[in-house]
C-alpha cells in the first residue's frame, strides 16, 4: 500500500461543474412542509456538518433556478431520529417528498413503509447505466433507494507528528500500534474514532471485525472478542479516549484537526473539514488490514417518501442534483464524496486528488457491500444495533471484550439464521 502526499492547502474549486452557490436554509422541523402542495420538495436529512449542510442548499439554489414555480425545503430532523420518523410519519399519511439517511437502513424503512418503489423511474432513467449495482439497495426484489455517491473510512494521519516520532504511515496494524504508542509517549493523543452503540458504531468497528476474522456469514464469538481485546488494549495503554464511546463520527475528527491526535479513523467526507480546520500536514493511508479485512461502501440514501405529493417531481430533483454528474462533481469538491456515477469517478478531480486516491485504492482492494449481504434484510438493524452495542461497551469500560461478545452473539444467533 502507498501513502498519500501530504497537502495543506485548500482545495481547488471544480470551474464549469460545480453547482450554483449557497442560499438560506429555510430551516423547519420533520413536520414541516407536509401540506406544502405538488410544487414543494420537502427533503429531510440528519445532516451537521457545515459542508454536508451546503451541498444541500446548492441543490436547493439549482433545482430552484432550473425549475420555475418549484421550491425545495430542506428539513434537517436528528440522525437517531430519522427512522423512528419517517415511519411514524408513513403511519399517520405524512413524511416527505425525499428522504436522506444510512443507506444501510433503507429494509428497515421500506418495510416499514416510509418508502415508495422507484424501480419504475429507474427502469425509464436514461443514465440508469452509469451507476453501479452496489449503490442500489433493492427489498424483496424492488427498488427503494439509491447513492449518488460511496463514503468510506480511511486513516488520516498528522505527518508533523509522525515525523516528530521518527514513523512512517503505517501499513500493518502492528505498525500502527507502535505509531500510536510512540505519539503517546511523546505527549499525543493516539487515535480518534466513534464508539456509538448505534449505526455509525458498527459501520467503525467492521474493518477491525472483519481484520480479526469475523464475518456475518460464518460469524464466530472468539474472532469477535479478539477484535474487541483490540480495541480495548488501546483504550488501556492510553492510545484511544474511554470518552470515544459516546463519540459520532463529527467528534473524533474535531479532535484530530485540533492537531494533537497522531491518527483518524474517519472518512473521505472530511476532506473540505481537514484542509480548511487543520493547521499542520496531514495525509491518507488505507486502513492496514490484512487479507480478511473489509471497508463498507456505504454513504447516504436517497429515495421518495411512501406519501410524496409529487413523486415524480421528486424524482427529477433527485436526477437533476444528487444523481446528476454535475451534483455529484459538486459534492465532491465541496464535502469529498466519491462519486457512484462512472463518468464522474474517473474525472479528474477525482483521479488527480492526492487525498482521495487512497480512499479510491481501498475500493479496490477492501471494498465490502454495506451492510453485509450475509445479514437477512429483516434483521440488519438489529445486528447492527448488537453489534455497535458490544463495540461501544468495550470502549467505554462497561463491559470485558469476552462479556460483550458473548452478549452480542445470544442475540446474533437468532437474527442471523
Amino acid at each position: 500500500m502507498r501513502s498519500s502526499t501530504m497537502i495543506r492547502t485548500p482545495i481547488a474549486a471544480l470551474s464549469a461543474s460545480a453547482l450554483l452557490g449557497l442560499s438560506a436554509c429555510t430551516g423547519g422541523g420533520p413536520d414541516a412542509g407536509s401540506d406544502q402542495g405538488d410544487e414543494t420538495v420537502t427533503v429531510w436529512h440528519y445532516f451537521t456538518e457545515d459542508r454536508q449542510v451546503q451541498v444541500l442548499e446548492d441543490y436547493k439554489e439549482s433545482f430552484e433556478n432550473a425549475h420555475d414555480g418549484a421550491s425545495v425545503e430542506n428539513v434537517f430532523v436528528p440522525y437517531d431520529q430519522m427512522n423512528s420518523k419517517l415511519l411514524s410519519g408513513a403511519g399517520s399519511g405524512e413524511g416527505p417528498d425525499v428522504a436522506i439517511f444510512n443507506g444501510a437502513e433503507t429494509a428497515s424503512i421500506a418495510l416499514g413503509g416510509a418508502l415508495a418503489p422507484i424501480d419504475e423511474q429507474w427502469s425509464s432513467y436514461e443514465d440508469a447505466d452509469q451507476f453501479p449495482e452496489s449503490i442500489l439497495h433493492t427489498v424483496d426484489e424492488e427498488l427503494y433507494s439509491v447513492q449518488g455517491y460511496v463514503n468510506l473510512l480511511g486513516l488520516w494521519y498528522n505527518a508533523d507528528i509522525l515525523e516528530e516520532i521518527g514513523v512512517q504511515p503505517p501499513t500493518t496494524m502492528e505498525e500502527l500500534e507502535d505509531a500510536m504508542a510512540a505519539a503517546v509517549d511523546a505527549g499525543y493523543g493516539g487515535v480518534t474514532l466513534t464508539g456509538l452503540p448505534n449505526t455509525q458504531g458498527e459501520w467503525q468497528a467492521y474493518p477491525f471485525l472483519s481484520e480479526a476474522g469475523f464475518d456475518y456469514d460464518s460469524s464466530e464469538e472468539s474472532a469477535l472478542a479478539e477484535a474487541l481485546t483490540r480495541v480495548e488494549s488501546w483504550v488501556s495503554e492510553g492510545w484511544l479516549s474511554q470518552e470515544a464511546a459516546s463519540w459520532d463520527q463529527t467528534v473524533p475528527f474535531d479532535e484530530f484537526t485540533a492537531g494533537d491526535q497522531a491518527f483518524a479513523v474517519n472518512g473521505n467526507w472530511q476532506r473540505g473539514s481537514v484542509a480548511e480546520d487543520a493547521d499542520f500536514d496531514y495525509g491518507v493511508v488505507p486502513l492496514p488490514l490484512g487479507d480478511t479485512g473489509g471497508v463498507y461502501l456505504g454513504g447516504e440514501g436517497i429515495g421518495i417518501g411512501s406519501n410524496a405529493d409529487d413523486p415524480e417531481l421528486a424524482w427529477e430533483y433527485l436526477t437533476s442534483t444528487h444523481l446528476s454528474t454535475d451534483g455529484s462533481l459538486s459534492a465532491l469538491e465541496t464535502v469529498g464524496y466519491l462519486p457512484a456515477r462512472r463518468d464522474a469517478a474517473t474525472d479528474d478531480a477525482v483521479t488527480s486528488d492526492e487525498i482521495l486516491a487512497p480512499f479510491s485504492e481501498t475500493v479496490d482492494e477492501y471494498g465490502a457491500a454495506y451492510p453485509s449481504e450475509e445479514i437477512p434484510a429483516e434483521s440488519v438493524a438489529d445486528v447492527q444495533l448488537a453489534v455497535a452495542q458490544a463495540w461501544s461497551a468495550t470502549i467505554g469500560g462497561q463491559k470485558d471484550p469476552e462479556t460483550a461478545a458473548s452478549d452480542a452473539f445470544s442475540t446474533l444467533e437468532g437474527l442471523l439464521e
